[in-house]
């Protein structure tokens, strides 16, 4: 009806508008009556073209004689414009706003200007204008459309306080167009500014109207949440949900899931809470806590972890509670690794102490239970210092003396028990074990001293049973390397007796080491007898070991002058082509010349040609030339003596062969060539054996000569005094004195006072070599290298050779000195004349070469090693290693595998846990990280007393899992080393590898860390 009646009055004013067109020019006043009747009917599009022609006649007039104001047509056509939305008016208006002083029409101007703005969402401009708009000339609802605009303006520029009281203005008047708008907006800054009750009674207003009741009922809920009102947020939110398409859809969702996590319903929380987190692009901690935690509740234990493992990396209470819940979701799944790890996060933080004790300790043990003995010892060992009166204590001690039981970490094992005041029985039985288990890996290290101490406290010891066998082994072998023979046969013996067997220990080798002590205390009988017991029936696949026993068998025979039974042992040797037939050959050789010298050279000869490679060759020769010269065959002696001069590494027998050289000339009645020989072996060797007496034969060819003046000269060029000098031979002689009676301190202070008056002396090398002995048995490692060093030097010489193998030794294990210890195991090895300290020369040099990573020297040295017989484990352990670390160092780890695990399987010695670490590092690298992380847990379960290559493997399994993706547990691996590491060059590694693991998981995270939402 009252469109119907609008609709009328438009037709009826244009029929009349219409009627009067004739008449426009005769009669504006009618014109602008009908004009300003269409305005004030609000009909701006019928009035506006009226009033813009009556502007525009008016202009063409003159103004002062027409009956209708120019000022009235000029305001009724701005206002037609502004409400047409003319952007043409927009300068006009506010000429006239600036122009005019008509205040009333510049008010409702102002107005209209505003209204016009607002429309165009200009606010800014619209608050302006607003401010100087007339509301004495607006109507009641136009004053209320400025008030709500204008509380709307305000409210877009976030001045709520300016706002609030527009806009509650409007609250009052229920049937104005914008009284549900009002509500709404008064509704959020109420809620903005926390004043709820009002905010709800306006947002209740709104709430079932159509354009906000999928907005206001999330207000609402928070405003009954906020008020305490849990239950009815939790039932007004969930109501609202099953309607559908809400606007905060999402953070409803979140809303009931808290209220019902609130409350512990955990079941109801979680479908709400899950929901919520999958379809948001980021989340709170706090909110993928409280659905994980609802997930762990609900037992859903898979979805619980990877919730939690997500909350680390914080020193907050919920971090650590996330991973102490994700620890124990770990065990409940079975993932005892991962739940260790959780448990190590959850350790370092302090958070909650209680939480923190607990975690240290399922640390300790799970550490203990996945093999992770040396970390398990620190973790158990620490636990108990930090909480003796724990409720867990009781179980930890057990768990502490379980790992002492069955580490390899004997090293620190044995730290541990030192440590202990008050052992319990448990620890003392355990004492003896740790002791052997140290003192065996001492061995291996070539640290004899050392072990040997250990090994007399475990024979001490009253609890030592079940290793008093193997402790009697090692004593003896220690003993027999140390020289002292008498001893090594007593604990040989004493082990025998009981025969147990642990791998290197057993009845076999006791039996073998035996042979040798009596071979060395030329007690053939009974060293045939053991060695007999080592081999019984020789064949082609004899053992290495066996091959040795039977061949000393077979020297024994020879010792004893059984020379029959030794011939056909020695045969046995040659017939079978075992590496020792040169040997038996050189044999067989002499047995020939007790009856015959030429079968003797010639069956001597026949090695030269059927072993060209024999180590042998030197004393080939010598023992050739040396027959010939019994048999006055001088000329046919020297061809093998100079071979033995041209010989490398023969250089023990170069003074010898010189000197014979000297004596087949002389014999020859060749003096000068003889003298030349002698001339050769004091210049090169005057501190030989053979010196003096070379020097007495040149005495008497120029006595015989009668060239007495001569010798003179040529004893001084040789640096020999004629006559003694006794100053000199008193002054050693008062040190040897002291020496002999047992004074070692009154003798090593006299022996140095001789050498610093007689650095030259004749007594030189004697005081030298006794003082370095004094210095040694006290254990003075850096003063004995000293004298031991002046004698190596002038080897040969009665003491060279054990002073050549005391200084390498000493450099090498004692004073940590690489290159020195090269030089004197490389002078060992030309000098040495026992197939034992030739032995120890190589191994030794191979040592220095690895030290010094002289890869292409310690390659040829180590094959030369593994081709010698007799070698130890070690030898071969090492041996390994060099041609691997070869290999290695030139990205041919294929080959280097093969090598490094020959090492790693032949031994428990540093060298092995560092092959174990290189075979994991080769396979990384590789790219078969599951073979490398298991070759990684290896190193730490095998090789527990090396801490640099435990830590390193640690390292590389934080680079596996790294490489894997697998951030927790890398970050995890990390963690423990940058906590636990005391080599700190490894320990800063770990914290650079952490930050770089902990920089890449924040890349791929959907949660956001800087705080809740």
């Amino acid at each position: 009806m009252k469109y119907s009646a609008i609709l009328f009055l438009v037709l009826l004013l244009s029929s009349s508008s219409f009627a009067q067109q004739t008449r426009y020019y005769d009669d504006p006043q009618a014109e602008f009556r009908q004009a300003k009747e269409f305005f004030e009917h609000d009909f701006y599009s019928l009035a506006y073209p009226i009033f813009r022609d009556l502007k525009f006649n008016l202009r063409e007039t003159d103004k002062s004689n027409n009956s209708v104001e120019y000022q009235d047509v000029k305001y009724y056509y701005l206002v037609c414009a502004l409400e047409q939305n003319d952007s043409i008016a927009v300068n006009a208006s506010r000429d006239y706003i600036e122009l005019e002083n008509n205040a009333p029409r510049v008010g409702m101007i102002s107005f209209h200007l505003a209204e016009y703005y607002f429309r165009q969402k200009d606010y800014a401009d619209a608050l302006k204008l607003y401010d100087h708009a007339d509301i004495e000339n607006l109507s009641n609802q136009e004053i209320a459309d400025l008030k709500f605009h204008e509380g709307y303006c305000y409210f877009t520029a976030r001045q709520f306080d300016n706002a609030l009281p527009l806009f509650n203005a409007i609250r009052q008047l229920p049937k104005d167009p914008n009284y549900l708008d009002a509500n709404y907006y008064y509704g959020f800054i109420c809620f903005y500014q926390k004043k709820y009750n009002d905010a709800l009674q306006a947002f209740q207003v709104v709430e079932n109207s159509p354009t906000y009741e999928k907005v206001v009922p999330y207000y609402i809920a928070n405003i009954y949440l906020v008020q305490g009102q849990k239950d009815k947020a939790i039932d007004y939110a969930e109501a609202h949900l099953k309607k559908g398409n809400q606007y905060y859809d999402n953070e409803l969702r979140q809303l009931v899931g808290h209220g019902y996590y609130e409350k512990q319903e955990f079941a109801k929380a979680l479908p709400f809470l899950e929901q919520y987190v999958n379809s948001s692009k980021t989340v709170s901690r706090e909110d993928l806590y409280e659905l994980s935690y609802c997930y762990y509740q609900t037992k859903d234990w898979n979805k619980a972890i990877n919730g939690f493992k997500q909350l680390g990396g914080k020193e907050d209470s919920m971090a650590q509670n996330s991973m102490y819940l994700l620890g124990d979701a770990y065990l409940r799944t079975a993932q005892k690794a991962n739940a260790r790890n959780a448990f190590l996060f959850c350790s370092l933080n302090s958070s909650n102490p209680k939480q923190k004790e607990i975690s240290k300790f399922n640390y300790a043990k799970l550490s203990y239970e996945l093999g992770y003995q040396d970390v398990a010892l620190t973790e158990l060992q620490g636990f108990l210092q930090q909480y003796p009166n724990s409720d867990y204590s009781g179980e930890a001690r057990e768990l502490l003396l379980s790992v002492l039981a069955g580490t390899n970490n004997y090293k620190d094992a044995l730290t541990l028990i030192d440590s202990l005041g008050h052992p319990s029985e448990n620890a003392r039985r355990l004492i003896p074990r740790i002791l052997y288990g140290r003192a065996t890996e001492m061995v291996n290290d070539g640290m004899l001293l050392g072990a040997n101490d250990l090994l007399d406290r475990a024979l001490k010891d009253p609890n030592n049973g079940s290793v008093l066998p193997f402790v009697q082994f090692w004593k003896g072998e220690i003993s027999y390397r140390l020289g002292k023979i008498d001893d090594a046969i007593q604990y040989f013996l004493a082990y025998l007796k009981n025969g147990a067997v642990n791998g290197e220990v057993n009845p076999t080798n006791a039996k073998y080491n035996l042979g040798y002590c009596f071979l060395k205390k030329e007690n053939y009988r009974q060293a045939q007898g053991f060695f007999e017991q080592v081999v019984r029936t020789p064949s082609l696949s004899s053992s290495p070991m066996e091959q040795d026993a039977y061949v000393r068998v077979a020297d024994c025979y020879y010792m004893n002058r059984d020379y029959k039974t030794a011939l056909a042992m020695y045969n046995r040797v040659v017939s079978y082509s075992w590496p020792a037939s040169d040997y038996a050959t050189f044999q067989k050789a002499m047995i020939a010349g007790v009856t015959s010298g030429k079968q003797k050279i010639d069956l001597l000869n026949t090695i030269a040609r059927l072993y060209p490679t024999s180590s042998l060759s030197a004393d080939v020769n010598m023992e050739v030339a040396s027959t010939y010269l019994a048999g006055e065959q001088y000329r046919e002696a020297l061809p093998y003596l100079k071979n033995v001069l041209h010989t490398s590494g023969a250089d023990a027998l170069k003074p010898r062969a010189y000197l014979r050289s000297g004596i087949a000339w002389y014999n020859l009645n060749n003096n000068d060539e003889a003298l030349k020989q002698y001339d050769s072996l004091l210049r090169q060797y005057p501190n030989s054996p053979e010196a003096q007496e070379g020097l007495d034969n040149a005495k008497t060819i120029y006595v015989e000569e009668g060239r007495t003046s001569e010798y003179v000269n040529f004893a001084k060029g040789m640096g020999v005094e004629v006559s003694a000098s006794q100053e000199d031979q008193l002054a050693y002689e008062e040190a040897e004195v002291q020496f002999n009676n047992g004074n070692f301190p009154g003798a090593v202070q006299r022996f140095e006072s001789y050498l610093a008056k007689f650095p030259d002396g004749k007594y030189s090398l004697e005081a030298n070599y006794y003082k370095s002995e004094i210095y040694f048995s006290q254990k003075e490692w850096a003063k004995a290298v000293v004298g031991y060093a002046v004698v190596a030097d002038r080897a040969p010489n009665k003491f060279g050779e054990k002073s050549l193998l005391q200084a390498a030794t000493l450099y090498f294990f004692n004073l940590k000195d690489y290159a020195n210890a090269e030089k004197y195991f490389s002078k060992l090895k030309d000098f040495a004349s026992s197939e034992a300290n030739k032995l120890e020369a190589m191994r030794g040099l191979l040592r220095s070469q690895y030290q010094l990573q002289k890869w292409p020297d310690a390659v040829a040295n180590a094959k030369d090693l593994l081709n010698q017989k007799g070698i130890s484990t070690d030898d071969r352990v090492l041996a390994n290693m060099a041609i691997a670390k070869s290999y290695q160092v030139n990205n041919q780890c294929d080959q280097a595998l093969q090598y490094f695990r020959t090492a790693a399987g032949l031994t428990k010695s540093a060298y092995s846990a560092e092959a174990r670490y290189q075979i994991a590092d080769c396979l990384f690298h590789a790219g078969q990280n599951k073979d490398a992380e298991k070759a990684a847990f290896e190193v730490i379960n095998k090789s527990g007393s090396y801490e640099e290559w435990v830590t390193k493997a640690y390292l590389l399994l934080g680079d596996i899992y790294f490489a894997e993706k697998d951030y927790f547990n890398a970050k995890a691996t990390y963690q423990s080393i940058v906590e636990k590491a005391k080599i700190e060059e490894l320990r800063l590694q770990a914290q650079q590898k952490l930050a770089q693991v902990v920089a890449e998981e924040k890349k791929g995270s959907k949660v956001d860390t800087t705080g809740s939402n």
